[in-house]
């Protein structure tokens, strides 16, 4: 019979932090706390496979099911002394989610489980404190209520503020029992209104009524967004964990905190974290209450009045210390770390690694290789190339004017400028648009995780360093400043207060997520440096990376940018952003609207030492390194006028009439232009475009190689290839247009011929095309296009459901769609080395700088990823961790 109940505490633990895949990582660590003697609360897990049983299943359990939580629920009784439901001295529980992978804040928890009219008499007489008991009473309706029972949270916290208002106190902490067995009645009266039946008072009708909501969260909205973000598999499930309630309410010396053993912002080795004296964990997270620091040391750099946990507690904090410590060697990672001290004692809520951001996983990484803790490869392994992408963009300028109107806490570093928003919706449809917006809201909540990452970045105005908007924050790469508590938010009037300043939605306002500072207006920005820990550990991964890693560029600027960022060379080059500049596009109109070769040559001549002199500034940049040149590939009608207003100044520069322009125009429009009369179809009919193109490649890199006596590498890449007589013909023009080149200059250079891989029939005939090529250049985004038969520019209205429903995996837009266009470009590579074996393969669509695809790559044995400049970096990570992993897995295999 399946086996869904494991056991931790009290001695026992049925599993441990390898078994995330089965236990989830909540559950899987309190295994591995429990066994390692930490001082854990006793509980159980329900596996992640009862997870995909129950939707299986429409959402039922397994009388089985039943049996094995009845057990588990014996063994917490047993070790606590405390029996559920027993209205003298009842046992109270928690039951929590737990995935595979960190989730924050995503899915749904239930506290102080166990509580009902009777129970909480109980609860009061054993603790000795009524005022504890019904807090912890009210705090449960209202959570069960909102998770389990689906009522607005909002009700209940309306109530809450009338009843502070009623006895006159801004504070939760300052209300009486009395006053929270008043609260408790009015909440269960709000239930019985909404539902028309009364709060349950069965604990094991709440137990079971919990269990299901924690694993419906799996498939709530918030959810499904925050795993397609992170591509997460839907397929995963949530594991269940019931655990014995530890309170962190129960007066003066308890309480409550979320902690990292080192800096999640920068990755300074100092413990980090906030808690709140008298409250529970949710407390903390919520931003209801602001928490207070957890170091001496924290305190004072923040110039903080409210005591610190080492200066409170001194020696419970003196215990957690030595857990961090313990933990951190144990996981050998930088831990976040939720804890509970009740009556002065000290429980383990969970451990997990932690969320941080991309500067501090560069400087976690090293400073724990540099202490032993890790190897420099798995210091390689540790940081996420994508998270690489905070650290390659501009930061605010240090000089630049600032009006500063508000501040806040430092949550996620880096800055960002745009449009004030206030809902996530709005947040979203505006990005969506293209416009920049910041989201601007009292404190984010999980429902916002849309409008967070289409948001630059992230403003609140109530919660602390470890909030919902700091945490999803860092791990999302915004910028982030939370609890800017002198900024008051009105959500009807769609606006934003601080003093007499108001800002209304739309207007712009920039954060700085380092300083915690609020502008108006948009601030000028700085290009980052890379050095130190970048640095140290971009070097050791070219160490142990096979991949080269090259950049797609056509401008000087991103040329130098990607050159900076460690590109060893380009491979792609497109020369029809080139022909779209304001002095070029008039000669490129005649050229097309020539009524004969002898037309198209003279324009054409004109455009000559322009294009001569755009290769001649990239040869001069990527001195030595070879560089991959598409010829022309759109199609001829995009470089011609749509509108009147052009139609007539073309008509007036060239002396041709309007009429005859439109007609061109109609001539050559296209239906299905990705289809169409384009690429080297265009050098079949049109063979003086790319002679010209091709004579400018080769006359710029004799100039250059005079000039500097450092030859550059042109590669000439023919685009849209289909048959190996269309390379054949153009490969001949190529090389005598290079021959005549090469005579004139009295200069012969090393150059290629190759061609972009971009459509099915030219990878099934690699073998034939590999005869007339140097290389192979994948150019991903066309295959992905062909194979698919789906547009790119269209895809967007429907790929989003495609991998919602598992239909893709991710978008093959975005990553390599493996199983269809990655075999293609396997049977590519296989069938052009079997007859060329030094066939140089590589692939410069926007594949180029994912992580995933980079791991293809490698497996495939090509030799080269382009990626844009700015994922340069990216893809430098990316190839050394394919290379590990592949080389890992075939030392597993015996290989």
């Amino acid at each position: 019979m399946a086996h869904y109940v494991y056991r931790f505490g009290g001695g026992v633990s049925d599993g441990g932090k390898g078994d995330k895949n089965l236990l989830g990582g909540k559950g899987a660590n309190l295994a591995e706390m429990a066994a390692i003697g930490l001082p854990v609360p006793p509980g159980f897990t329900i596996s992640t496979e009862m997870c995909t049983r129950y939707y299986e299943e429409g959402e039922s359990f397994p009388d089985s099911l039943r049996d094995e939580v009845a057990n588990g629920l014996a063994h917490i009784e047993g070790i606590t002394g405390k029996t559920f439901g027993d209205a003298a001295d009842p046992l109270l529980v928690s039951v929590r989610s737990g995935a595979r992978v960190s989730m924050p804040g995503m899915m749904d928890t239930v506290l102080n489980l166990g509580l009902n009219d009777a129970t909480v008499e109980g609860l009061a007489a054993s603790a000795g404190d009524p005022r504890f008991a019904w807090d912890s009473y009210r705090r449960f309706i209202q959570m069960y209520s909102d998770v389990v029972l689906g009522l607005d949270h909002g009700r209940f916290e309306e109530a809450l503020e009338i009843a502070k208002e009623d006895r006159g106190v801004h504070l939760d902490t300052e209300l009486e029992a009395e006053d929270w067995r008043r609260l408790t009645g009015r909440y269960k009266e709000l239930v019985e209104e909404e539902l028309g039946r009364p709060f349950p008072q069965d604990v094991h009708e709440q137990l079971w009524g919990a269990i299901g909501a924690v694993f419906g969260s799996w498939q709530s909205e918030r959810a499904k967004v925050y795993r397609r973000l992170n591509a997460i598999p839907g397929d995963w499930g949530t594991a269940v964990n019931v655990q014995a309630m530890v309170f962190g309410n129960m007066g003066e010396t308890s309480a409550t905190g979320v902690a990292f053993t080192r800096d999640p912002s920068t990755g300074e080795r100092a413990y980090y974290g906030e808690y709140l004296i008298n409250a529970q964990g949710e407390d903390v997270v919520a931003g209801i209450r602001t928490p207070q620091y957890l170091t001496r040391a924290a305190r004072e750099a923040a110039k903080a009045k409210a005591v610190s946990m080492e200066e409170s507690m001194p020696e419970v904090f003196a215990e957690l210390a030595r857990v961090f410590d313990l933990l951190e060697a144990h996981y050998r990672d930088m831990q976040d770390i939720e804890f509970t001290v009740e009556r002065g004692r000290l429980f383990m809520l969970q451990t997990r690694s932690g969320k941080r951001t991309a500067r501090a996983a560069l400087r976690i990484a090293v400073d724990m290789a540099g202490e032993g803790l890790i190897s420099e490869e798995e210091a390689i392994l540790r940081v996420d190339p994508a998270a690489l992408d905070q650290l390659l963009h501009p930061t605010l300028d240090p000089a630049a004017e600032r009006k500063v109107i508000a501040k806040g806490l430092p949550a996620s570093p880096g800055a960002a400028s745009g449009a004030a928003v206030f809902d996530a919706d709005t947040a979203e449809k505006r990005a969506g648009l293209g416009e920049k917006v910041i989201l601007v809201r009292i404190e984010t909540s999980p429902e916002d995780i849309h409008g967070m990452h289409a948001a630059e970045g992230i403003l609140t105005a109530r919660g602390g360093m470890t909030s919902h908007a700091a945490v999803v924050a860092r791990g999302m790469g915004r910028p982030c400043v939370s609890g800017a508590g002198s900024v008051s938010i009105d959500y009807a009037r769609r606006l934003m207060r601080v003093g007499g300043q108001e800002v209304r939605e739309g207007e712009t306002i920039t954060i700085d997520g380092a300083s915690g500072e609020v502008m108006l207006g948009e601030v000028a920005t700085v290009q980052p440096e890379l050095v130190g820990d970048f640095g140290t550990l971009m070097a050791w991964a070219d160490k142990v990376r096979r991949l080269a890693v090259r950049t797609n560029a056509e401008t000087p600027a991103d040329c130098r940018t990607a050159r900076e960022f460690g590109a060893e060379g380009i491979g792609l080059c497109r020369t029809e952003h080139m022909f779209f500049e304001a002095g070029r596009i008039a000669n490129v109109r005649r050229m097309i609207l020539a009524e004969d070769e002898a037309g198209r040559r003279a324009a054409l001549a004109n455009l000559l030492p322009e294009q001569r002199g755009d290769f001649e500034e990239i040869f001069r940049i990527m001195a030595g390194l070879p560089v991959t040149i598409r010829l022309l590939d759109p199609p001829l009608h995009e470089f011609l006028p749509h509108n009147e207003s052009e139609l007539a100044e073309l008509a007036a520069a060239s002396g041709t009439s309007a009429e005859a322009i439109k007609r061109r125009v109609g001539e050559l429009h296209e239906f299905n232009p990705m289809l169409g009369h384009r690429g080297c179809r265009l050098g079949i009919t049109y063979p003086e475009i790319y002679e010209m193109q091709a004579r400018a490649i080769f006359e710029a890199a004799a100039r250059v190689a005079t000039e500097t006596g450092e030859a550059p590498i042109p590669e000439v890449m023919v685009p849209l290839v289909g048959t190996r007589a269309e390379l054949g013909i153009i490969r001949k023009l190529i090389e005598r247009t290079a021959e005549a080149v090469f005579a004139e200059t009295g200069r012969t250079l090393d150059y290629r011929v190759g061609t972009m891989i971009e459509l099915p029939r030219a990878a099934l005939l690699a073998d034939q095309i590999a005869e007339e090529a140097h290389f192979f250049s994948f150019g991903t985004n066309d295959l992905t296009q062909t194979t698919l038969g789906v547009s790119r520019d269209d895809a967007a209205r429907f790929l989003g459901i495609y991998v919602e429903k598992g239909i893709f995996e991710r978008d093959p837009f975005v990553s390599i769609d493996e199983d269809g266009v990655g075999q293609l470009i396997s049977i590519a590579a296989e069938r052009g080395r079997a007859v060329k074996q030094d066939l140089k393969l590589g692939i410069c669509g926007e594949h180029g700088g994912d992580p995933t695809s980079i791991a293809f790559c490698e497996k495939t044995g090509l030799d080269y990823v382009s990626a844009s400049p700015y994922r340069v970096p990216i893809a430098r990570l990316a190839a050394a961790q394919a290379a590990l992993r592949h080389r890992q897995a075939r030392e597993a295999l015996g290989l």
